[in-house]
């Protein structure tokens, strides 16, 4: 009955396309419209999307120029002059560095390295004059007896000072004995740095270069020494020695001072037989080395011609005599 209640002349509904199913989906949908388009989305993973920024309403507004702004001379001048500041600033400081390095190069030896003995601190006046360092300039073969030596000379300078006193305590006892006391002053002043100069720097030095002349000096030397210890051990009266003979002259004045002036020979005498020993280690390596005395006048000559010193005497030489031959012959 439906059917023939409709009405046979309206239009049928297929022919308003807007009664379309389809249009009438989209059009109430909440689907985004063409304008709020977003083509990148955010990443599907995130769950999160980024809306589209809306289009700027903002009228166009032409760009204004700034006026630009010289300096003035004044501020000109300003910043030239803490240019100029800064940039003496720089080389004073540069100079500054300059002087720090050249004093630290006149510190060392001429090896280039900071000179160590004797090891005395940064605060004191006096700075160490030598380089020495076993392990890195003395070949393994040696360093044992350049050692022992090292050691002789040091317990030679204890050994000095301690029969100071030993002098000064006999003569307490006896002003009549006051010459060794004053003599024992001047052999540790004395034998103390000569003993260093003139025996252990040239055997350091003959191990350390392999210079035959070296080897030769502190053989001269040396057994010069030898023969002081033998002297000092012995200790002949007013000779400033706390020797033997001292010691049984003072014993009987007094006991204790005559103890220790004992103590003092018996150093004096160990000097002695360990000098002896060390002469003959070093006299066998020498003659291991290979040195002779052909090479020790080589080495002699070459080092008294390259020396500074020794040109500017002969060319002064030399020209003094060239002049008084000119003047002569005028």
């Amino acid at each position: 009955m439906s059917e023939l209640d409709s009405n046979p002349f309206a239009a049928p509904a297929s022919d308003n396309p807007f009664h379309d199913p389809s249009v009438t989906q989209v059009t109430n949908s909440s689907v985004e419209t063409v304008d709020q388009y977003n083509p990148f989305p955010g990443h599907p993973t995130d769950g999160l999307t980024t809306p589209s920024a809306p289009a700027s309403t903002a009228p166009y507004q032409p760009a204004v120029l700034q006026p630009s702004t010289e300096p003035s001379p004044q501020a000109t001048a300003a910043a030239a002059q803490a240019n100029l500041l800064r940039q003496q600033e720089e080389l004073e400081r540069k100079a500054a560095e300059l002087d720090r390095r050249e004093q630290e190069m006149q510190s060392r030896g001429p090896t280039g390295k900071e000179n160590n003995w004797p090891p005395l601190p940064r605060s004191f006046p006096i700075k160490p004059c030598f380089y020495q360092d076993f392990s890195e300039e003395i070949p393994p073969e040696y360093q044992r007896v350049c050692k022992m030596i090292y050691y002789l000379w040091m317990f030679n300078c204890v050994t000095l000072f301690l029969n100071l006193l030993a002098c000064l305590a006999f003569f307490t006892t006896n002003t009549s004995y006051g010459v060794d006391f004053g003599l024992s002053i001047l052999w540790l002043i004395l034998f103390t740095p000569c003993s260093f100069l003139c025996w252990y720097r040239p055997v350091y030095k003959a191990f350390k270069t392999d210079s035959s002349f070296s080897f030769f000096f502190f053989f001269f030397v040396f057994f010069c020494q030898v023969v002081i210890f033998i002297i000092q051990s012995v200790g002949i009266p007013n000779w400033g020695n706390s020797g033997w003979i001292t010691a049984f002259t003072a014993i009987s004045v007094n006991t204790a001072v005559g103890a220790i002036m004992i103590a003092v020979a018996i150093l004096f005498t160990m000097c002695a037989v360990l000098s002896v020993i060390l002469l003959k280690m070093v006299h066998s390596m020498y003659r291991r080395t290979g040195a002779s005395f052909q090479k020790a006048q080589q080495e002699f000559s070459q080092g008294v011609f390259t020396n500074k010193t020794f040109q500017r005497a002969t060319a002064s030489a030399a020209s003094s005599a060239a002049q008084g031959a000119f003047q002569g012959s005028n």
